[in-house]
């Protein structure tokens, strides 16, 4: 967890959003409103790269306060919205390495030692992430006519007796077992298929159905790297596989391109929501 140190209401923190070799335009960058309780976007220049920040005060943002926030779905929504036009004002002339939301230090030096100390691995994204974008692919199992909203008592007014019933039961699970296992092999070929087009992939965690709003499960949840000269034939194969019927048990969504968050990590502890780089 952040080790920002709790103080006064006038004390700020700074909150850093992304590093890039090629800073915005200064006018352009003020326009741009970061998080709301706070000031005007800027640049800290680090040596060859240049950091984007906002001050924050730390009344709202340190550890204890920002964590009670983001346990507010309104707050979380506000402060993710906020981190984004962070990192798009960042790229408005060049590749970025998007910091993680809520990423804070106590202050300018701070910012600084922690891009100094890891001034290699950025170099290193910033040259991998140049001129690529980021494609999110989505596969949910397709909903046959016996759901998961078809319990079993929806057929108990059919069949004679007991043992009909428990036998209809039974080959219903196995329907949607069978249907589950197909969907999954069904994302598994989609995944194959995308790979041809992209420099890099990785697989997220599915999403639950509190979060797609769907029913029918989510079986793939994928981020693509795509080189911008062969976006073209990436969106030509997505539109394949959702075009030519091969594919019956899924179906699949796509969004992009997007800056490349899924492959921009460089932090030491990805798993966590709130991360200290500075020390």
């Amino acid at each position: 967890m952040s080790e920002c140190p709790a103080g006064p209401a006038t004390v700020d923190l700074v909150c850093a959003f992304a590093v890039t070799r090629t800073p915005p335009d200064g006018a352009a960058l003020t326009a741009v409103t970061g998080h709301e309780e706070g000031g005007p976007l800027r640049v800290l220049r680090v040596g060859g790269l240049c950091l984007v920040v906002q001050d924050v005060p730390a009344a709202l943002f340190d550890e204890d306060a920002l964590a009670e926030r983001l346990n507010r779905p309104d707050d979380l929504e506000r402060c993710a919205r906020a981190h984004h036009r962070g990192v798009e004002a960042a790229a408005a002339r060049g590749p970025v390495v998007p910091l993680p939301m809520a990423t804070l230090y106590r202050g300018d030096r701070s910012a600084e030692r922690a891009v100094t100390g890891r001034e290699a691995v950025l170099d290193e994204l910033l040259d991998r992430l140049r001129d690529r974008t980021e494609w999110a692919v989505k596969a949910h199992a397709v909903e046959g006519p016996d759901g998961p909203a078809a319990g079993p008592g929806a057929h108990r007014d059919r069949g004679a007796g007991g043992r009909d019933y428990l036998s209809r039961v039974s080959a219903r699970r196995r329907d949607r077992r069978d249907g589950h296992a197909k969907a999954l092999a069904e994302a598994e070929r989609v995944d194959a298929e995308l790979r041809r087009y992209a420099v890099a992939a990785t697989r997220h965690r599915p999403q639950s159905e509190r979060l797609t709003g769907r029913r029918s499960p989510q079986v793939l949840n994928a981020a693509y790297l795509v080189e911008n000269a062969e976006s073209a034939a990436f969106t030509r194969a997505l539109a394949r596989l959702t075009a030519d019927g091969r594919f019956t048990a899924v179906e699949v969504d796509a969004s992009g391109p997007w800056i490349p968050y899924s492959f921009a990590r460089w932090d030491e502890e990805p798993g966590r929501t709130l991360r200290e780089v500075g020390a």
